[in-house]
């Protein structure tokens, strides 16, 4: 049976469990004050552009986002995302249950739009009752999205801008943010985002790592008694050297970003090859996520074989359901899957 239902299924990078092998011969401090960690956060970095930066290892995303967001929105106020945005709709209700109400704008293609983030501000603070209302505190958007689609720069700026224009924080969701980073067509860096976000998170665990997220906060704005209020969260790791460890992995030698790429390079082939066979993508996608439209006998068909990942209907008839490659699929699981499509 081919997997592509996700890309979290395999561990981790062989590099990133040499890494946490070698770290296991040695004894290091906790709570990621460890040299190891150190050593990882400087190579963040660099990599980012930005010396003064500070970054914080978390285990997993959604603990990334709940920390992020309640730290950087006032008690009084919400998080501006989008309806498809995984703080409104994957998160299990974690935003509410720190205390924030998701306000959620229309989606386009997976992204939000900068001049309706704008309207939806100026409404709000046109309302003589506003205060009797949820602020808008903060602004959630993600890179790659949930349908794969990517921000350009300037796409980004321009919510940047309004954001900041309405004194909100800035905060990008990287959890798949390598196969953003080195997708066909994309022109943003690292560097680019370090300038743009506020804050934003370098996804570990579903680009290469047994888990874990960086958390980069870029302008001398951390929160005050950061590692405090991740504990609080439950989110504070004792052994922050396995955290550390993995990310020196992924950030030595460019290897974060070449694994990226290789899933990449393969969602490029399935993509091609659905195109050809008569397929009907369901957006207009250049990462490692893929969404096609398929009838049941269809899906039916497929599933013999390859595990997919359900999205949602697209009509009585139709599901739009996802491929997913990772930054370890192999030329031969592409060769087989296109064969059955």
């Amino acid at each position: 049976m081919l997997s592509f239902e996700n890309d979290y299924s395999r561990a981790a990078h062989p590099a990133v469990l040499d890494a946490v092998v070698r770290a296991n011969e040695h004894l290091y401090s906790g709570y990621g004050t460890d040299e190891l960690t150190g050593q990882a956060k400087a190579k963040i970095r660099e990599a980012c552009g930005t010396p003064d930066a500070d970054v914080w290892f978390l285990v997993g995303g959604t603990q990334a986002n709940q920390v992020v967001i309640d730290t950087i929105t006032p008690a009084y106020a919400g998080v501006v995302t989008i309806s498809s945005g995984h703080p409104n709709v994957h998160e299990a209700g974690a935003i509410e249950f720190a205390g924030h109400k998701v306000l959620a704008l229309p989606h386009h293609n997976g992204k939000m739009d900068a001049s309706e983030l704008d309207e939806f501000c100026r409404t709000f603070y046109a309302d003589a009752n506003h205060e009797h209302m949820v602020f808008p505190g903060s602004v959630y958007v993600s890179q790659s999205t949930e349908y794969g689609t990517i921000y350009s720069k300037a796409e980004l700026e321009a919510i940047a801008e309004v954001a900041h224009r309405y004194d909100m924080p800035l905060f990008v969701d990287g959890a798949r943010l390598g196969y953003a980073l080195t997708a066909t067509g994309g022109d943003m860096t690292l560097e680019d985002l370090a300038r743009i976000a506020d804050v934003f998170y370098i996804g570990g665990t579903k680009v290469g790592a047994l888990f874990g997220e960086a958390v980069v906060f870029t302008k001398h704005n951390t929160p005050k008694h950061f590692v405090t209020r991740i504990k609080q969260h439950g989110a504070l790791l004792a052994k922050g050297f396995v955290l550390g460890a993995q990310f020196d992995a992924l950030f030595t030698d460019g290897l974060y970003f070449a694994i990226a790429r290789n899933a990449n390079k393969a969602a490029d082939r399935i993509r091609e090859a659905l195109k050809a066979k008569g397929y009907t993508l369901t957006f207009d996608a250049p990462t490692n996520q893929i969404f096609v439209t398929l009838d049941r006998p269809t899906i039916e068909r497929l599933e013999q074989h390859i595990r997919l990942g359900f999205m949602e209907k697209a009509d009585d008839t139709h599901t739009v359901m996802r491929i997913c490659t990772s930054w370890a699929t192999t030329a031969d699981e592409v060769d087989r899957l296109i064969a059955l499509l």
